[in-house]
């Protein structure tokens, strides 16, 4: 994996990879899946966003590093290694070089100042947390957890709630409430700004309180946007949800206003989960968004 470096503005930002192959099929991960539709669009997905021979979106893992001068930031934290996850073989018991990554990356986790939590799904929070004599500890010692008050609360219900999925009652109890209890955890609401960089947004339908991240830096703009989208043909079917966000209209609320955002603020959109080259720049044709792909990580500085 080559570490990615890009510049906005002040701000070094770095990709760190956990895990990038096939994911869902296509056709089970999007409600609103048309074949004739998606089709239509195979042609620029494959092969780094869709693997045709198999009809599986190409998915990436990973986390944004990023590097203020003052402040080190870790946006999301992926899967997490020895974690069980029953019913989710990607994320089960997984045992990744993440750490390694980082520390390539020239970061030790004692050094990260801030973990951002967009969300608080499986793929997002893992890594909060490691195994450490038997027991659940903070990955990042030094580090505050920042994540919704809505999110935190709607995910402790669910872990306590009978009948729960087991691998959300776990991944709650196991990234989540260990940070809670070493309180590490701080709660926001409604916008919050940070950093002297950033401000988090609410943004939810993937998940009732998931958040975005705005970073403004000497006039240059990027967006980290969660779940809000989890693959590119999302930009142009913007109406598209995953089979994993609880409210779809909110959720396609949300994916249209982000989209129009980076369109008017000229900001580069940088996701969770898309393939190489893993971050576009948006553009509207008519009722239709587009990307721009960001192939020379240079138009941020």
């Amino acid at each position: 994996m080559t570490m990615q470096n890009r510049h906005i503005g002040d701000v070094r930002v770095t990709r760190i990879e956990e895990q990038m192959g096939p994911g869902f099929p296509a056709k089970d991960f999007f409600p609103e899946f048309e074949a004739e539709t998606f089709r239509a669009e195979q042609h620029w997905l494959a092969p780094n966003y869709f693997q045709a021979e198999s009809g599986r979106l190409m998915t990436s893992i990973h986390s944004w590093l990023l590097r203020t001068g003052k402040y080190t930031i870790l946006i999301d934290a992926c899967s997490g290694n020895h974690k069980p996850r029953p019913g989710m073989p990607r994320f089960d018991m997984l045992n990744t070089k993440y750490i390694e990554r980082l520390r390539e990356a020239g970061v030790e986790p004692e050094e990260i100042d801030f973990v951002m939590c967009t969300h608080l799904h499986v793929d997002h929070v893992g890594w909060n947390t490691k195994l450490e004599n038997g027991k659940w500890v903070p990955t990042f010692p030094n580090a505050k957890y920042v994540m919704s008050r809505t999110d935190h609360d709607h995910w402790a219900a669910v872990a306590k709630r009978p009948g729960s999925v087991p691998f959300e009652v776990n991944t709650y109890n196991d990234s989540v409430l260990p940070i809670v209890e070493a309180k590490m955890a701080e709660f926001v609401s409604g916008e919050h700004a940070m950093c002297g960089c950033l401000t988090l947004k609410p943004a939810p339908g993937h998940t009732p309180g998931q958040i975005r991240l705005d970073l403004d830096s000497r006039g240059k703009r990027a967006i980290f946007p969660g779940d809000a989208l989890h693959n590119p043909v999302q930009v142009p079917l913007w109406k598209w949800n995953s089979v994993f966000c609880e409210d779809r209209d909110l959720a396609r609320a949300t994916r249209n206003t982000l989209l129009a955002d980076c369109v008017e603020q000229g900001a580069l959109l940088m996701p969770a989960h898309f393939g190489s080259p893993h971050a576009a720049y948006i553009k509207a044709n008519g009722d239709r968004f587009e990307l721009d792909w960001d192939h020379d990580n240079a138009r941020g500085r």
